[in-house]
Order: C-alpha cells, then structure tokens, then sequence
C-alpha cells in the first residue's frame, strides 16, 4: 500500500480524516465534509477507500477500492467547488486535490484547508443556516445558532467590543474603578493630553464610549460597560457571562478552595476590578529576586509579567457573547485559564507568535496604555519564554469546542528528571542546610512519594512550616516534584 495512505489510514478515521467510497461520481455528504473541515480544523477527504464501521481493527477496518474514472470525478470536483451554487468559496488550489496509485487502483486525496476567520462560515447549497457543518470526532454536524453567530461576529475585522450598548450611559461607570485605571494610565504617560479629559470623553478615546454619527445614538459600547462598569449593569447585559476565581492550592482535609473571588457583592463586577484583584493573587508565591533600582524596588520578574500577559490575553481574546465563565483557577502547580470563545487563530500559529487577532481590539489597547499585553504578536511567546526560563513544564493551550471555550494550563513545576536520586548519600552535609531542612530532605529520601501532610506528621512540624520549607529547598535547587502534589513523587536534585 502507498505508504502515504497508510500512515493516513493507521489511526481510522477522526477529525481531521473522512474516506468515502465514492467510485464512480462525487458524493453529496463530501460538501458536508468540505465545510466541516474548512470550519474547524481542515483536514483529508480519501475517495475511493471502503470503511467497514463494524471492524474495530485500522489495518482491516479500510479498503481501498478505487475510483473509476479519476479524471471524470476531479474535473467534477472543480466544477462544483468553483460554482457559488454549491459552496460559498472555494479553498482548494491545484495541489490540494491528487491522484494516487495503490496497488493498481485510483485514490483520489482532497487536502480541505482550515478557513481563516475572515472566511468562516463556509457553508454548502446557498444556506447558511443548514448549510454550515463543524467536524466532531468522527462526524459532520449541523453548526448551532450559537457557533454561527460567533463565526459571523469573527469575521468583523473590527472585533467585537466596539458595539454601541442602546440605553446603557455614563451613570453605568464606575467611577472609582475608572478613577483607578485612570490614575495607572496618568503614572505612565504624564504628558498625555487625554489626561485633561473628562470621563466622557476620555472613554470615547479608548473606544469605550461611542456615537453613531448618522441616528446621533450614543452610550457606552461592550468595551467601556465590561471594563468600568458597575457590577449591577454588567450583570443585567451580560447576564450570560461570570467572572469567577478560585484558589485550590494549600487545601487541608476535606477544604474545597483556599479563597474565592465571585458575584457576592463585595466589589464591582467588572473587567478591569477581576484582573486588578486576580493578578496578585497568582503572581504573590512566585519566586521574586530582590533588586533596587536606586530607591526603588524593582523586583519584577519575566513570570509576573507573563502571568499578566496570559490573564490580558485570556479577556481580549473571549467571546462575551457566549454563554460562559471566565474562570481562573490556582493549584499548587498550576494555574488555569479558561475562556468563552473559540481560537481565531490556529494553536500552532499561536505558539509561533508574531500575529495578534483580539476579538477585543479596544480592550487590547486599553490594557496596552496600562503596560499590560505585550506588542502585537509577541504576547504568548513571552509566556513560553518566561515558562522556559524556569525550566517550568510547557504551557498547554487547548480548544475545547463542545465547551465552546479555551483552556490555558501555565505549569509552575519543573521538567521531571529522568533519574531521580534516591539512594543513601554519605557526603559530608552542606552547612547551608538547616537541621529542619535536613530532616525533611531525609523523609523525601526515604520515602519520595510522601505529601505534605504525611511530612508535617513525620517532622512534627506544622503544615504552613512545611509548605514554607519545602519552598526554599526548591527555590535553592535541592529537590522537585515529578508529577502532581497528588499522584507524583519528591525528586532530589543535589546532595546535601
């Protein structure tokens, strides 16, 4: 067998592979499968392969028995895919669509690109609504209302935020949150004439504020309510969205979280309040070097400004039009970001860096004149930066489309060592190390897979002490954790 069509067939089919028999003419369902790949991931369509569904085994499962007629069905191809009655555009070039020998028999390979977001939705037979297909597992499915309207909305090189919001006024804002974010943009840029602005107008520079010069309506727009808004008016026009964060790191017993910050009337649920109080929460155990720039203390790290940038990224990039929570959770090691809204971009274009598309532009700006959200482009390769500078796990970024949202994972635990040492060591002790820090570093070699509780109880030393200890000895290189405070084991790294 071709070995490219093997090592397309050994894994079956699944999201980004559909083979249809197809021998003497071109299926309907391709179109279904054309718009599907071009709408989520793009992905390889096979005509002239047989799939028995019955056969769980890939190297039996697939039969190749193909096409009749190849040059019949590929001219067929392009005269469908060019005509605006079948699809609404055609993504195919010469090279996405050829014919392979295998074994004697006609396969025809049609490579579906995924569409940009300028270009989505792609749909079939002049219908939109019923015409627009997403790829799920194994399977084409009929895109909702929902996925639809986000589709449309990300299309609008404009991005999102810049819709007008018909009644909501200046008495939305609130002021001392305003005043705050006010007072940052002052300390950065003193000479700014926007400075000597009233609120008003003020906002209306950021694109927080907007008129519409041809029915003279105006108000504030998504951007300027999500950000300054007071908490009520938020709630009342996104009541499909909350803002949630919640610390499960240094849990005892049968604790649920550490702290929680939610809708309890206790601050003003917006944007701008949500980052203000989450970022300190996630940065303040991070190792910080202490470091004077004449009388000020500049101690921030390349980590702190990354975990600003992930927290900017993951509200300019959301879609708050969707039903969702944008959640931050901190573990003891990690923290996760989620996000309502798919990616605009492909993930691996992300990592690469060097282009930016924010669904919230106006947002992105308003951070950028605070100093937060790095140049455009560059903001998730700082993250990997910061990340590789620690030697931390590597960030994970993932799409959960049945969820409609997106997962940041940012790992604060090192690249596992592949030879852990835990055999007796007799050199002579480091006289750096305490004798507590001793007796801990004897219980982990002794036993590695010991948690935190069992080495409190062991050294008759409180669980706070511990943690505190158990700090210092891996910020000074002594020990590590391979795997979760749960299931993993303590990894000593230098004799002591």
């Amino acid at each position: 067998m071709n070995i490219k069509i093997q090592n397309l067939l050994s894994q079956g089919e699944r999201v980004t592979l559909e083979c249809k028999k197809a021998q003497r003419s071109v299926p309907n369902s391709l179109w279904d499968t054309y718009s599907a790949f071009a709408n989520t991931y793009g992905g390889t369509i096979l005509l002239g392969v047989y799939e028995n569904m019955t056969e769980n085994d890939p190297a039996k499962r697939f039969e190749i028995i193909g096409v009749e007629d190849a040059d019949k069905i590929r001219k067929d191809l392009w005269n469908m895919v060019n005509s605006k009655e079948k699809v609404n555009i055609n993504l195919l070039r010469d090279e996405d669509i050829q014919t392979i020998d295998v074994d004697g028999k006609n396969v025809i390979i049609i490579n579906v690109p995924r569409a940009t977001y300028t270009e989505r939705p792609v749909y079939i037979n002049n219908n939109l609504t019923k015409g627009t297909f997403k790829r799920n597992h194994e399977g084409d499915y009929h895109c909702t209302e929902q996925e639809l309207k986000m589709m449309l909305r990300d299309a609008n090189e404009a991005g999102n935020d810049g819709m007008l919001l018909e009644y909501y006024t200046m008495n939305d804002v609130d002021v001392p949150t305003l005043e705050r974010y006010r007072k940052m943009f002052q300390t950065l840029h003193p000479e700014h004439q926007w400075n000597s602005y009233d609120d008003k107008e003020f906002l209306m520079n950021f694109g927080g504020y907007a008129k519409d010069r041809r029915t003279g309506e105006e108000g504030l727009t998504m951007a300027g309510l999500l950000m300054f808004g007071k908490g009520l008016p938020v709630r009342e026009r996104f009541d499909n969205l909350r803002m949630d964060y919640i610390d499960k790191s240094n849990l005892i017993g049968d604790q649920r979280y550490s702290d929680r910050l939610t809708y309890d009337g206790t601050w003003e649920n917006n944007l701008f309040n949500f980052i203000r109080m989450v970022i300190p929460k996630l940065t303040r155990d991070l190792p910080r070097p202490f470091s004077m720039d004449g009388v000020i203390r500049t101690d921030d790290t390349l980590q702190a400004k990354a975990i600003r940038e992930a927290v900017t990224n993951m509200i300019i990039h959301s879609d708050f039009m969707l039903n969702g929570i944008l959640k931050v959770e901190k573990y003891d090691d990690c923290f996760v970001l989620t996000n309502p809204g798919l990616l605009k971009l492909p993930i691996e274009q992300i990592y690469r860096g060097g282009e930016s598309k924010a669904r919230n532009q106006r947002m992105q700006n308003m951070f950028r004149m605070i100093g937060y959200g790095e140049n455009l482009g560059s903001g998730f390769p700082l993250i990997l930066n910061a990340w590789n500078e620690k030697h931390w796990l590597k960030p994970e970024l993932l799409e959960q489309p049945d969820l409609m949202q997106v997962k940041l994972t940012l790992h604060i635990l090192n690249e596992p060592i592949n030879e852990p040492i835990n055999e007796p060591i007799n050199e002579p002790i480091n006289e750096a190390i305490t004798e507590r820090q001793k007796a801990i570093l004897s219980l982990i070699l002794q036993k590695p897979l010991s948690n935190r509780d069992e080495l409190a109880e062991k050294t008759g030393l409180s669980l706070a002490t511990i943690k505190r200890e158990i700090t210092i000895l891996r910020k000074n290189g002594y020990i590590d954790r391979d795997g979760s405070n749960k299931n993993g084991q303590w990894l000593i790294l230098k004799r002591f």
